[in-house]
């Protein structure tokens, strides 16, 4: 795959789920990011921003398996990722799949499920595999996770674990829409919802094609060094007491990767790392005051960081690349 035939591939998602989500063109862009990074997304703001609408809108857009799983405190491991079943006609044990088994898997009020559920995706989320009764079950490529969730309802939830967090390359949140963005909103849905009628535009084999193109984009080792010293950062900030780890790091290269093609490159430039950094960073800092991590604070954190780190100059190589609009 050539940088024009992934650009493709971005433009027809992002051009689809525009005729179901008004404006957001930034968190649009911060989705397919983490879509072609490889990663997952963890979309959370207070309920009717439009994080399940976003969520479905994407899905509909690759014409791949989709599924959808309501968290709720009675959910149990295996209603995710499936059991074995005495078959009473063939007089054996069979393998029935849970909902895990798809390419694009909606979380819907992950927060609402007990931990012991939540960590049940932490294998598939990382490993793109399923242990179950001792055999592992590798899961179809590509395999996306968007988890939503309410961050002021604190009622009958169940806040994710640190380690639950870190499996999130990208936290989201949509915001409220502009004055002229609600009205275009309510002259957009007055008859019906265009989410009923949108269809798909790639393939999950483009998919996970531009994934593999995504892996390779350029970056820098100047950009490399530069992503480390903002992690560093984040370890000795006098707030945080711990900061964001190895695992971090990779994530922020990988967003930036994705990121990049999002903008029609094929090369990571420093404003990408900019951009990535409170998305991918904020919710994995755990600061000295509190248990958790205080969203508004970390991203206050990563901010200043950012403003003292020297930002390196573009090398003369990315300068030189090309860029698809």
């Amino acid at each position: 795959m050539e940088l024009r035939e992934a650009a493709d591939v971005v433009g027809r998602i992002r051009e689809n789920i525009g005729k179901v989500i008004v404006g957001k063109r930034d968190v649009i862009d911060l989705l397919l990011a983490a879509l072609f990074g490889n990663g997952h997304v963890l979309l959370e703001d207070v309920p009717g921003t439009g994080k399940t609408l976003l969520a479905k809108s994407l899905a509909r857009s690759i014409d791949g398996e989709f599924k959808r799983i309501q968290f709720t405190p009675d959910l149990l491991p295996s209603d995710l990722s499936g059991i074995h079943y005495f078959n009473q006609k063939t007089g054996e044990f069979q393998f029935r799949p849970g909902p895990v088994f798809t390419q694009v898997l909606l979380a819907d009020e992950i927060n609402r499920a007990t931990p012991r559920t939540q960590s049940s995706l932490l294998e598939c989320m990382e490993e793109r595999q399923v242990t179950i009764d001792g055999v592992t079950h590798m899961l179809e490529s590509p395999f996306f996770v968007m988890a939503t969730q309410n961050p002021i309802d604190s009622q009958g939830t169940f806040p994710l674990p640190e380690a639950q967090l870190d499996r999130f390359l990208i936290r989201i949140s949509m915001g409220y829409p502009t004055p002229e963005e609600g009205m275009n909103i309510l002259l957009r849905f007055r008859e019906n919802n265009p989410l009923t009628s949108l269809s798909s535009v790639t393939t999950g084999e483009e998919i996970a094609a531009t994934q593999r193109f995504t892996a390779g984009i350029k970056i820098e080792e100047e950009l490399l060094a530069y992503i480390i010293r903002i992690v560093e950062a984040t370890r000795k900030h006098p707030e945080v007491r711990l900061g964001a780890s190895p695992r971090a790091t990779v994530a922020l290269l990988c967003a930036s990767q994705g990121y990049a093609l999002v903008q029609g490159r094929d090369y990571v430039i420093p404003d990408d790392i900019k951009t990535l950094a409170e998305p991918v960073l904020a919710h994995r800092l755990l600061l000295r005051h509190s248990l958790r991590t205080e969203d508004k604070q970390g991203k206050d954190i990563i901010r200043q960081v950012l403003s003292e780190i020297e930002v390196p100059a573009e090398p003369l190589s990315m300068i030189k690349g090309k860029q698809v609009n």
